[in-house]
């Protein structure tokens, strides 16, 4: 009896610390964006990769056209998301969004002749629903944040708040990696030598 008794406290202290391990698993996968985007590490390959980002946008911009060029402050948005996204791993909804949306745009550029739609127009006498017209509070923020989190406007809600939370670590990242690359090129450019008018 006492052989017996002592197998099941060993089953039982075994399933206890499966089950802590389980918990302790889950925790991690629920709210790996709180520990993503913040190791030094991470944040310095970001920086780098950006950093040679912003360098070929530079060189892109120097040697095209008047014409074909795009703006710098855009060109450099889209590489700083592009990097951000490719940092991502294709893991999350948002980067894969942005992802897309970069080879679409390079699709773009490279056509020549540019196709004007007409827009679509209601016809009189129509008129939504109050509830279309008057959506209710919870809805109409989720689909707001839907809008402001790329690739996640048909998502549900729970889904939603999932990819913003990623979404919004991923950014903070960014604005730490462009500040600490900003005030490095403000030092470099406030102790270059500067010119003797006496020479």
């Amino acid at each position: 009896m006492d052989a017996e008794a002592a197998n099941r406290g060993t089953e039982d202290t075994h399933k206890s610390d499966a089950c802590e391990r389980e918990r302790k698993r889950r925790r991690t996968d629920a709210h790996p964006q709180s520990l993503r985007w913040k190791s030094p590490t991470e944040q310095q390959s970001y920086s780098s990769k950006l950093l040679e980002a912003l360098h070929h946008v530079r060189r892109t911009s120097t040697s095209s056209s008047a014409a074909n060029a795009t703006p710098r402050s855009r060109a450099v948005r889209e590489a700083a998301d592009r990097v951000l996204a490719i940092a991502a791993k294709g893991r999350t909804r948002w980067s894969r969004a942005i992802l897309s949306k970069c080879r679409t745009l390079k699709l773009r550029k490279k056509r020549v002749a540019v196709a004007f739609g007409h827009g679509r127009h209601r016809k009189p006498g129509f008129s939504a629903p109050a509830e279309a017209k008057n959506p209710p509070t919870l809805e109409r923020k989720m689909k707001t944040l839907g809008r402001l989190v790329p690739g996640c406007q048909k998502l549900s809600f729970p889904s939603i708040l999932e990819e913003a939370s990623d979404y919004i670590a991923a950014l903070q990242m960014q604005v730490r990696a462009m500040s600490a690359l900003t005030e490095i090129l403000s030092s470099l450019g406030s102790s270059s030598p500067s010119s003797n008018p006496n020479s």
